[in-house]
């Protein structure tokens, strides 16, 4: 079912008839109600210069959010080969945490990206999608929807290749995000591309590397890309941004894709950067454990709003603690700056 009043307060669309329409942009809103709670998903694309145009993107928000203001913002990056749709899969569970009341009302977004870009920007220039994203999407997006404009309540998340570019995103523009969850990313447990091993990129070939990286790959230009050597070499950027930081991926992951989640877990220890991470016992890459994960993530990048109370008890026993803690020399592992 079609709203049209919801299409009157859109510019610049053509309203969908039986005939395919090639000009404007388009924007659909559906609505999903129950008894108790509703929600919207708006299927919309705007043009680009930076990327193949137009791009296609999924919103998915609470009923009315039209009438809000301010919404916290929440860019969701679906997996490699995947497109808006996988958002559209998940509406059901954002509906139920804000019907529950865990976390607030928001917008989140999903484009449609190249199907194995990596979220990246080419090194020939022919797509520059981190660009994009950073740059004309987010205006597109806080101009077209009643969202923030603050970093700390702008969010950004994804699975898989979608887990990668939130990270590398987030990791290279640590001051414009509040937190970011990345699951399952799809990512290499090394910092340099010359310690690559056939078991990391058994599922991507020499031309995928090479479309991204340079023909040959440009291996500084790999580095400079790689989420474990960004947030090697940017630590203390990262550190003093408050970025919240948000890992994990499945033991039994197809692609051994808990080598690399659990490698960049110690890089961010040794940088001394404070991050949640889970090594999720008996998941894989997909199946049933995908929704309970998703939901931890979710919980996690709005807990920035409301983080863990600290009760009586708990100031009682660190005023003890404080006077033992004055009598070691050294300081705890977070007290030190990042090397």
């Amino acid at each position: 079912m079609v709203n049209k009043s919801a299409y009157d307060r859109c510019s610049n669309m053509v309203f969908p008839s039986s005939k395919p329409s090639t000009i404007g942009v388009f924007i659909v809103v559906i609505f999903f109600a129950s008894y108790a709670s509703a929600y919207e998903q708006v299927l919309a694309e705007t043009p680009a210069s930076l990327v193949p145009s137009p791009v296609e993107y999924a919103v998915i928000a609470p009923d009315g959010y039209q009438k809000m203001q301010d919404l916290p913002l929440v860019l969701n990056l679906h997996g490699g080969g995947g497109d808006r749709k996988g958002l559209l899969r998940q509406a059901e569970q954002w509906d139920a945490l804000w019907k529950s009341g865990a976390i607030p009302p928001a917008l989140v977004v999903m484009p449609s990206v190249t199907a194995r870009g990596f979220y990246m920007n080419f090194k020939d220039g022919s797509e520059r999608w981190e660009d994009f994203i950073m740059g004309p999407f987010l205006e597109h997006l806080r101009k077209t929807y009643p969202i923030t404009s603050q970093p700390k309540r702008t969010f950004i998340t994804g699975v898989s290749m979608g887990g990668m570019g939130s990270l590398r995103i987030a990791f290279k523009h640590p001051d414009q995000f509040g937190a970011v969850a990345a699951l399952e990313p799809g990512i290499e447990p090394i910092l340099e591309f010359a310690d690559m091993q056939p078991k990391h990129r058994f599922w991507r070939s020499d031309e995928l590397f090479e479309t991204a990286f340079g023909r040959p790959v440009d291996e500084a230009y790999w580095a400079a890309n790689n989420p474990a050597t960004i947030a090697r070499d940017q630590a203390k950027e990262i550190q003093e941004s408050g970025l919240q930081i948000y890992l994990e991926a499945g033991d039994e992951d197809q692609f051994w894709l808990y080598e690399g989640a659990e490698f960049l877990h110690r890089v961010l220890w040794d940088a001394r950067i404070k991050h949640e991470y889970h090594l999720v016992r008996g998941a894989d890459h997909v199946g049933p454990s995908m929704s309970e994960r998703l939901n931890e993530a979710i919980r996690f990048l709005f807990r920035y709003h409301a983080p863990w109370t600290e009760t009586r008890r708990m100031k009682a026993v660190d005023r003890m603690l404080d006077p033992l803690k004055r009598r070691i020399e050294g300081t705890d592992h977070y007290s030190e700056s990042p090397q």
